[in-house]
Parts: structure tokens; C-alpha cells; sequence
């Protein structure tokens, strides 16, 4: 090695002055954490999680929907949605029946205590969205949910939710 051309740590070393509020996925971070905890600030005293809440209302809006086509309409993998099916249909919310044409598979339908949840959620669930966005104007609100769309849709294929035309 020549004299003076030796490299030291410093140079070596990526730079670590990095500002987070630089970072999208760090504010991505931050606004999930905020939703969530509008959301259960709402939504506490009926014990319903976000992700329960979300399967929840998909088998309302999807009675007899099978667990894989759940999985992808909530954005989350057939495991996780089937512990969450577990939970809700241990407290009456659901239940799974035989599919009749393929005996491995189980349809999943709301109960009329499901229905009865549903129902008392909704309000509590929309004003923690109507308080999510009310920093913003109604143009900035329409913005930001379209550009949210764009980033999820044009990654749909990092996530187990496909894209939506």
C-alpha cells in the first residue's frame, strides 16, 4: 500500500446522519401507529382489533367467504387471518362450514351476534377515521388516499393483497 492513500474507518463507513423524517417508510411507520391508536381509543371498550375489525366486516360484506380469498382481501397471510378467525368465532362472531364442493375447505359466515358487533363497531370505527384525517382538507383527504392507493397498488406484489384496477 502507498503511503498516505490508506483509507480509514470513517471513509469506509455509510453516512449515519441520516434524518428519519427523510424517510417515507419511517412516516408509514408513524401513520400506522396513529390510526391505530385512534382506532382504539374509538373502539377499546368492544375489544375488536383492527385486523378483526377488517375480517370481520369482509365476512359480512362476503358471507361464506373462504379463508385464503379473506387472507387476500384484508391484506394478510391465510395464518394470521386463521388465528383471527379462531378468535372471533371462540366469542360466537363467525362460523367456518364444510364447502360443499371440496370438503377441505371451510367457508366462513358471520352469526347474528356478528352482524349485532358489526354494526355497534361501525360508528366508533368511522369517527377514529373521520379523526385520522381531520388534520386535512377534504382535497388533501381525496390526495392522500389516492396516493396511498397508488403506492400499495403498483406494490401489490410485495404484499398478499393483489391490485386493484
Amino acid at each position: 500500500m502507498k503511503t498516505g492513500t490508506r483509507k480509514t474507518d470513517a471513509d469506509a463507513a455509510p453516512a449515519t446522519d441520516i434524518s428519519l423524517r427523510t424517510l417515507p417508510g419511517h412516516y408509514a411507520r408513524r401513520i400506522h401507529q396513529l390510526a391505530v391508536a385512534l382506532y382504539m381509543q374509538e373502539v377499546a371498550k368492544l375489544n375488536i382489533t383492527p385486523l378483526q375489525y377488517s375480517t370481520l366486516q369482509t365476512i359480512c360484506n362476503q358471507p361464506g367467504i373462504d379463508q385464503k380469498t379473506l387472507a387476500s382481501v384484508v391484506g394478510s397471510d391465510t395464518a394470521t387471518v386463521g388465528g383471527v378467525i379462531d378468535r372471533l368465532e371462540a366469542r360466537g362472531l363467525v362460523v367456518r362450514n364444510v364447502a360443499p364442493h371440496d370438503r377441505r375447505m371451510r367457508l366462513i359466515t358471520p352469526t347474528e351476534t356478528g352482524v349485532k358487533m358489526l354494526a355497534e363497531v361501525l360508528p366508533c370505527m368511522l369517527e377514529s377515521q373521520k379523526r385520522f384525517l381531520a388534520p386535512l382538507t377534504p382535497k388533501e383527504r381525496k390526495e392522500f388516499m389516492r396516493l396511498m392507493k397508488v403506492l400499495i397498488d403498483s406494490n401489490a406484489e410485495l404484499s398478499n393483497t393483489p391490485a386493484k384496477s
